[in-house]
């Protein structure tokens, strides 16, 4: 029998009644409520975000996905969209992005006509794991044997940390499940412990961080404290990586939950900041290509046209054609305007049955 130096550690019940100390959080409380209210009124002025701010989905689940170590840009996965057969692409990592990003769809779509539960969260891992790095890891189903945390590699006595026993994996996914229903004080102080402790219960084998920061936005869009799900956290958490899992560590160390909300409600407010930033120059340029676009195609699709590069930044011709299912002479004739008035730029010239591809640099730099 091999001797822990570790013992799998045992999730407090939640609610946490007695291990927060709510009088220090009045202050950022009060700023974190504000902050997801402003973005969320910005949201609702903005025509058809799912389709505007598509890009900052993409982005989410690079970043959440780099933080478990995949190296892919926005743009790598963007270019192999546009062109899956060129050579030199991040292949295992950009698929593991667009499951991040079909899981998060899925997960959404699912939310309209049912309430967050176990069941959902094993669709979404199954999907997120599918054809990707951890898909032999029991993909979809929780664990029922133990895992632990620590270098790649090591051994269970020397893992930082100790997830819960398979026996009490269930018991605490219950408990969980049912504080995700529950009635809390605030609603981002129950988020940032839902958060917490879905990854103190580490329930699968692979693929829990990600999981993990894909609820987040789905919480909010569940609590009505958004319109849309589009509230993304990975880029502050990627920042200050260090700090998160400190943070999350000192839970099950000292049994420190206010440390981990004060972080979880800055990184609230500042990303907040960030993304209502990032959106409003998003709709601006929308508003501004509006009437351009539509002057310099002189087209009936230049509402089409507008959306669709929105939705993608970098695309091919075919690509084009296909989502905007304009005729191919109207198509070529509509991009070469936009590379002319200066809106569109061609990377990659077509060759052959290559098609062209094009690039929607005003877009990708306000989402980098």
């Amino acid at each position: 029998m091999v001797k822990l130096t570790m013992k799998p550690y045992v999730p407090q019940n939640l609610p946490l009644n007695k291990s927060i100390d709510w009088s220090e959080l009045v202050t950022l409380i009060a700023k974190a409520n504000a902050s997801v209210s402003r973005f969320d009124g910005l949201l609702e002025s903005i025509p058809n975000p799912a389709v505007l701010l598509s890009p900052l989905m993409t982005q989410e689940a690079v970043l959440s996905s780099k933080i478990e170590g995949t190296q892919a840009t926005l743009v790598d996965v963007l270019k192999y969209e546009a062109d899956p057969n060129s050579t030199g692409q991040k292949v295992d990592d950009i698929n593991e992005i667009q499951n991040y990003r079909k899981a998060m769809w899925y997960a959404i779509d699912q939310l309209k006509t049912k309430p967050m539960c176990l069941n959902l969260i094993k669709d979404v891992h199954n999907i997120l794991l599918d054809g990707v790095r951890g898909e032999n890891k029991a993909r979809g189903s929780f664990r029922t044997i133990q895992n632990w945390i620590g270098p790649e590699g090591c051994k269970i006595e020397q893992a930082r940390y100790v997830p819960p026993v398979p026996e009490q994996v269930p018991i605490s996914l219950d408990n969980w499940e049912k504080y995700i229903h529950f009635d809390e004080k605030d609603f981002i102080v129950q988020l940032a412990i839902v958060h917490a402790q879905f990854e103190i219960i580490h329930p699968f084998l692979d693929g829990n961080g990600r999981i993990g920061r894909i609820l987040l936005p789905l919480f909010l869009y569940q609590k009505n404290a958004l319109s849309t799900p589009m509230f993304y956290l990975s880029a502050y958490f990627e920042a200050n990586r260090q700090q998160y899992y400190k943070k999350l560590n000192l839970i099950t160390e000292t049994n420190e939950w206010n440390d981990w909300i004060k972080y979880f409600l800055e990184a609230v407010i500042q990303q907040s900041n960030i993304n209502c930033g990032k959106a409003k120059e998003i709709h601006t340029l929308y508003e501004n290509l509006k009437n351009e676009i539509a002057s310099l195609t002189r087209s009936r699709f230049s509402i089409k046209t507008l959306d669709s590069i929105f939705a993608s930044p970098i695309f091919s011709s075919t690509t084009f054609i296909k989502r905007t299912k304009i005729s191919k002479p109207s198509a070529m004739r509509i991009l070469s305007q936009l590379k002319d008035g200066g809106i569109l730029e061609i990377i990659q010239t077509g060759s052959g049955r290559s098609p062209s591809i094009y690039c929607f640099k005003n877009l990708l730099k306000i989402v980098n």
